[in-house]
């Protein structure tokens, strides 16, 4: 019998997922072939890694003196959604967050039927990092590692608008026009997280994330101008997506991550002549 497995440059087996000869487009043209359950354990999962680490980050920072700081919870965010963009990016996007979600799914990018399926994977993932927080500390060192306004409302809803859009600018530069240097993505996307941290954590806690919020809350029974977290983030992302749709002028609508620009392609394609 012929072996018809897949091999690399070495002759070594390489496990091949996926049938290259399925088509990986679904009914909405769509070219996907990660099976949606693999897609909500990814997002499960990383949204616990990224509320686990960022919360815990806010709870040592509380029960130690401040000792980790502010900017060095605006780092621990950061790196959280860098390492996690590099890591299942390339499973379920890497969103993390209903807001993208929805952001994407508004300009198509995204199969609208699965937005549902993702946003309760996100609260899910929230919910459970944030009990793990609380089961961990407990006592004189439980605090709640959620997101409350420092001011009024307006003051809130305004920042986290704007910190949203932002993020959702960049996201939608970085990960779906395919002039951008893929490889940059992560990095673009950390560090502005944690650049809005950084000066927006004191004054609405930073969230750009409903599943950020909700978690905590419901596990704190603390819901305090929860609405905001709920709302504005999800109106920031629909806008910043949109606004990056105005401007990239390309008429490629779905990013092809194969075909996105890289500059170590570059390179070898460079050491090749």
């Amino acid at each position: 019998m012929a072996n018809h497995s897949p091999t690399n440059g070495n002759n070594d087996i390489v496990l091949d997922i996926n049938d290259p000869t399925k088509s990986c487009n679904d009914s909405s043209g769509f070219k996907d072939c990660v099976p949606l359950l693999q897609k909500l354990v990814a997002e499960v999962v990383g949204t616990f890694f990224l509320i686990f680490a960022g919360c815990a980050a806010v709870v040592v920072n509380l029960n130690n003196d401040k000792v980790v700081t502010l900017p060095g919870i605006s780092i621990v965010w950061g790196l959280a959604v860098m390492v996690l963009v590099y890591s299942v990016g390339h499973i379920s996007g890497a969103h993390f967050n209903p807001a993208v979600t929805i952001a994407h799914a508004t300009t198509k990018r995204f199969p609208l039927k699965q937005v549902p399926s993702y946003i309760v994977a996100q609260v899910l993932g929230s919910t459970l990092a944030s009990g793990t927080l609380r089961l961990i500390f407990n006592g004189k060192e439980n605090h709640f590692a959620g997101t409350l306004p420092a001011g009024s409302d307006l003051q809130a809803f305004i920042i986290e608008f704007i910190i949203t859009f932002y993020l959702m600018f960049v996201v939608s530069g970085v990960a779906t026009d395919n002039r951008a240097i893929g490889e940059l993505a992560g990095l673009a996307v950390g560090a502005t997280v944690l650049l809005n941290v950084l000066f927006a954590g004191p004054i609405t806690g930073a969230s750009m994330n409903p599943a950020r919020s909700l978690g905590p809350a419901l596990v704190h029974r603390e819901f305090r101008g929860l609405w905001i977290y709920l709302v504005s983030p999800t109106l920031g992302a629909v806008a910043g997506t949109w606004a990056y749709t105005f401007i990239r002028i390309t008429n490629k609508p779905i990013r092809e991550i194969s075909k996105s620009a890289s500059f170590l392609k570059a390179v070898a394609n460079g050491g090749a002549k």
